[in-house]
């Protein structure tokens, strides 16, 4: 699968712009070429040599907060969909084998799980937790694990009606060896679908609550943060929040499109098409036939 995502124009563009922001995450902070949290004499400084996306409101850098909220926010979203992931997936499949109690307990609670707002209620939890990054996205993972736990049950209930898992069933295999063994790897693409697609909300929560001063302690710097200081001053810098906004967006749409481009290589249309391609960079054997006797001279081949 990760071989056919990259064959594929889309898959190679979001690939490539999804490496650049883990690049940022990791080396944003000792890339800011000033202290995000130091302000200066120089409020809200238009873009010059000495400062190229400007200062705020305090004069801080503004690209330094960037690079240096870059590690909130990337791990934020990450954090969401991991969760995410281990509090819906496992459930969703094991609610097909472990019987009517454990799978009628799991779809009332994901039933519930989806009729909460959850933004709403990150924030209400988070005021009670604590207000901390780890706090909210854990309320968020759990929040958003319903449609982790919808993909996994419809994927293991297809896989538990073939023949091969109902003869590893009568054979007195195990529910575990089952799951490893047979329902994983068919569910697997199903998963990085919902995955992709989780990382990209996620990374919208993370600047939302952030934006609204929720998950972190000021002036620790985040995107959302950066952008709700922005948003303050249009009237001297109308420009500014444009910076952050791009690369929120452009990061979200690279995910939503890592997903469609997962979906397009895991199924049947899609490996197809990775089959036309790679016959098509192939040369047939009778072109092989024709590139060797046009080489030779005169045209006779050897």
């Amino acid at each position: 699968m990760i071989r056919g995502v990259w064959q594929l124009p889309s898959g190679k563009l979001s690939v490539l712009f999804l490496s650049f922001i883990i690049f940022l995450a990791v080396f944003g902070p000792s890339l800011a070429p000033y202290d995000p949290l130091l302000g200066t004499d120089r409020l809200l400084a238009h873009p010059s040599a000495q400062h190229w996306l400007g200062t705020d409101y305090l004069g801080r850098d503004v690209l330094s907060r960037i690079l240096a909220g870059s590690t909130i926010s990337v791990l934020g979203s990450v954090q969401v969909a991991l969760i995410a992931l281990f509090v819906g997936a496992i459930p969703g499949i094991l609610s097909v084998y472990l019987g009517r109690i454990f799978e009628w307990l799991t779809l009332r609670l994901v039933d519930t799980l989806i009729a909460l707002p959850f933004l709403v209620f990150a924030v209400a939890v988070t005021a009670l937790l604590g207000n901390g990054i780890p706090q909210a996205m854990l309320v968020v993972g759990i929040m958003v694990s319903p449609a982790f736990y919808r993909v996994a049950r419809a994927a293991a209930l297809t896989i538990s009606r073939s023949q091969y898992v109902e003869a590893a069933i009568l054979s007195g295999a195990s529910i575990g060896w089952i799951v490893r063994k047979h329902v994983w790897a068919k569910v697997l693409p199903a998963i990085a679908i919902t995955l992709a697609n989780t990382m990209g909300t996620g990374f919208v929560v993370v600047s939302s609550l952030t934006f609204l001063g929720i998950g972190v302690q000021p002036p620790a710097p985040t995107w959302g943060g950066v952008l709700a200081s922005d948003l303050g001053y249009l009237n001297f810098r109308p420009y500014a929040p444009l910076f952050t906004t791009v690369l929120i967006v452009l990061t979200v749409l690279a995910f939503n499109l890592l997903a469609d481009v997962i979906r397009d290589v895991s199924g049947e249309s899609g490996r197809a098409l990775l089959v036309r391609r790679e016959q098509k960079r192939r040369p047939t054997a009778g072109q092989k036939t024709s590139a060797a006797i046009l080489s030779t001279p005169n045209g006779e081949s050897r």
